[in-house]
């Protein structure tokens, strides 16, 4: 991509295609637990244990995504296609060697692995087979974020978005004759839902692939498959790595927060699910301008266009902060007819409405981290964001979670306080790390020869 081409991408072209297919994998991952809901309850139960080992094993190989985008875009942003091309190859080597060993332990272990998570007995059997087929193959999952954050660096974002829709349609198409054996086809159950979910994935990188080759082949040199540059990997792992170990850190505090609500009840557990499941749509927007101003900030820096990244930053959050809050005040005022869709119990519906209220304040702050973290990472200063978020997910976060939910007993009020003061803290924080201008310095551009 040259610096023309560079110029023409836009926070808007780049950010809606990316709203939809993140929007579109969080629909994957429930198109599973929604179908096999019309199946059985035991198998939703059994894919959800097995999920939840999954998610973490996707966090921890999703820092070479991590790394590879920020490095790609600066790159580009630079004029050095070739160096990017190099980078982009490097890390789908790198990742497939790294999630084909995590495929093998959860292949070998998946039994170990359940029975150390005490899963009733019931659920066993289909939970390691779900395990076995959908751990076995989840290397695919790790190349598909490898090359599908490699095509949005480059700006194609809406190449992603069509091959998200396709493994949608494909997961759940087959979703359905595995389930509900129409026309006289043999139910697979579990079992089935696995393998189709293996098979999107597959065909969904294959293509993506294809795309990146179509795209950018020139560019693309596959001696760097095996021959790695000792630099271009320890940026990678600069960058990747402490994005992937404070999602770990996240992931880990709302484990932690879970027994605390596990504590009060289990109505209390419910209402959590239901409510943060609304808010997942919320939390989308930002996310996405997040992302795309990513991209954007990656190549300006590369570019050498300082002052444009730092404004593009501010402008986001700004974008950012309206979208997220006039979104958070809608859904409180449709949040009662939200919740009846998924129940009828009163106290729950009460519980929910006064969440999604303070929710109008959580969601601001949360926009300050989701565009701020990204615009720093994309301009190469990753460990200020990890070492504030980490201290504060687990200082203020957990801590007032405990103090206010448990211990003063407002319930998921106080859980609700907790998060509120964490987003707000760092946000605060990263917005004045933004205006200190002290990731000027941190630029990943190398001199490279025939470029």
């Amino acid at each position: 991509m040259n610096q023309q081409n560079t110029k023409k991408l836009s926070l808007y072209a780049l950010t809606w295609p990316i709203f939809i297919e993140i929007m579109l994998h969080m629909l994957m991952g429930n198109i599973d637990t929604l179908m096999l809901s019309q199946y059985s309850d035991h198998s939703v139960g059994a894919v959800g244990v097995a999920n939840q080992i999954l998610s973490v094993v996707i966090v921890m190989f999703g820092f070479v995504a991590a790394g590879v985008s920020v490095l790609v875009a600066q790159n580009l942003g630079a004029e050095k296609p070739t160096t990017a091309g190099k980078i982009a190859v490097s890390s789908l080597s790198l990742n497939l060697i790294f999630s084909l060993s995590l495929s093998l332990l959860l292949f070998l272990f998946s039994d170990g692995i359940l029975h150390f998570m005490n899963i009733p007995a019931e659920l066993m059997g289909e939970a390691s087979t779900y395990l076995n087929i959908v751990g076995g193959f989840i290397f695919v999952q790790a190349l598909i974020m490898t090359v599908s954050a490699i095509l949005r660096s480059y700006g194609y974002t809406k190449d992603t978005m069509y091959v998200t829709i396709l493994m949608n349609i494909i997961n759940a198409a087959g979703n359905y004759f595995m389930i509900f054996g129409p026309f006289g086809l043999p139910v697979f159950g579990v079992e089935g839902v696995a393998y189709m979910t293996m098979i999107s994935r597959f065909v969904g990188f294959i293509i993506l692939l294809v795309i990146l080759l179509w795209r950018n082949g020139k560019h693309l040199p596959l001696t760097s498959l095996y021959k790695y540059e000792k630099n271009h990997i320890k940026d990678l792992l600069r960058i990747g790595l402490p994005s992937a170990g404070e999602e770990l850190s996240y992931n880990a505090s709302q484990m932690v927060i879970t027994i605390f609500i596990a504590q009060m009840g289990t109505l209390f557990i419910t209402t959590r699910v239901y409510v943060e499941n609304s808010m997942l749509f919320l939390m989308l927007f930002s996310i996405a301008i997040g992302q795309g101003t990513q991209i954007l900030i990656g190549h300006m820096m590369g570019a050498g266009q300082i002052e444009e990244a730092y404004k593009r930053g501010v402008k986001s959050l700004k974008i950012a902060i309206v979208i997220s809050t006039l979104a958070a005040i809608l859904f409180y005022f449709t949040g009662s007819t939200l919740l009846e869709f998924f129940t009828d119990d009163l106290t729950i519906i009460e519980m929910g409405m006064t969440l999604l209220l303070v929710t109008i304040i959580l969601e601001p702050g949360r926009a300050f981290n989701l565009v701020l973290i990204n615009s720093l990472r994309a301009a190469g200063d990753v460990q200020f964001p990890v070492v504030v978020g980490i201290i504060s997910m687990w200082g203020i976060s957990v801590t007032f979670a405990w103090f206010f939910g448990i211990y003063l007993e407002l319930g998921l009020l106080g859980v609700w306080i907790g998060y509120i003061a964490d987003e707000w803290l760092r946000g605060i924080l990263m917005w004045r790390r933004w205006k200190s201008r002290v990731w000027t310095r941190n630029v990943f551009i190398r001199d490279e020869q025939n470029e």
